[in-house]
């Protein structure tokens, strides 16, 4: 490996040492229970919660969109060897959907549960793609599976710990955001190896987004009518079709 990528990789170790030494450098972080009392309690068609069990229909279709596709083959492009990573996280997508309507029909941590499990393993393995496609196919490969535990175990202690009555989420806040700073990093320090990058760019972008959504849910509530949290799936959702979209239009750079 070129010393250039070595100090490249060498930084991004240093930004995952920093944020782990500060995340369990807080005390531990309990599920706050008013994370349950979204604004819209609406009920219709005999669906409680009705828009934000509705709004997650997106990830199933792009899931299922997706892994046809992606059975398909040459219909995708991607490096084969990565064939299971890719799996894995548009199967998590349409999971992640699943989840969040089990949750949004029946709110508590019992069901919260299964909304954030699919949530770390799609998380993970968009990992081990970025990983495979920028840096290393090798290491990408052996990574998945240990980063796809890593996510699970985040989400599995955090409910042990709550359980117990002493929740603590910061494996789980790690999981879910240091992502969103070494992305970024590994997009701009490393070459890319195929065309329409910006796709990338738009699924963090639309991630962000989706976050502030989350963040003003009651206030989108009362001014549009619509709950942020919803609006919020919808925007999530819209990330992996981008990423899909970028896996069908791509070309491998140097090919002609």
């Amino acid at each position: 490996m070129h010393n250039s990528n070595v100090k490249k990789l060498n930084a991004i170790y240093l930004v995952i040492i920093i944020a782990v030494l500060g995340v369990f450098s807080l005390s531990p972080i309990p599920q706050s229970l008013d994370y349950h009392n979204f604004s819209d309690q609406r009920q219709l068609l005999g669906i409680a919660h009705f828009w934000n069990v509705i709004s997650n229909l997106p990830f199933i279709a792009v899931s299922f969109i997706a892994v046809k596709n992606l059975l398909n083959e040459g219909s995708l492009k991607y490096p084969k060897k990565l064939f299971l990573s890719y799996l894995v996280f548009f199967v998590g997508v349409g999971v992640i959907g699943i989840g969040s309507i089990y949750y949004h029909l029946q709110l508590n941590n019992e069901t919260l549960l299964w909304d954030r499990l699919p949530m770390t393993i799609a998380f993970m393995a968009f990992m081990s793609i970025i990983i495979g496609e920028y840096i290393s196919e090798k290491v990408a490969s052996t990574a998945l599976i240990p980063l796809v535990l890593i996510g699970i175990i985040s989400v599995i202690y955090w409910y042990i710990t709550e359980q117990a009555g002493q929740g603590d989420l910061r494996p789980y806040a790690l999981v879910q955001f240091l992502p969103m700073v070494i992305i970024p990093m590994v997009l701009l320090m490393f070459p890319a190896r195929y065309t329409h990058t910006i796709y990338l760019w738009g699924m963090l972008a639309v991630y962000v987004l989706a976050k502030v959504f989350e963040l003003f849910d009651n206030n989108l509530f009362n001014l549009v009518g619509m709950g942020g949290h919803a609006i919020k799936h919808v925007f999530s959702a819209i990330g992996p079709y981008l990423f899909f979209l970028a896996l069908r239009k791509r070309e491998c750079i140097g090919e002609k």
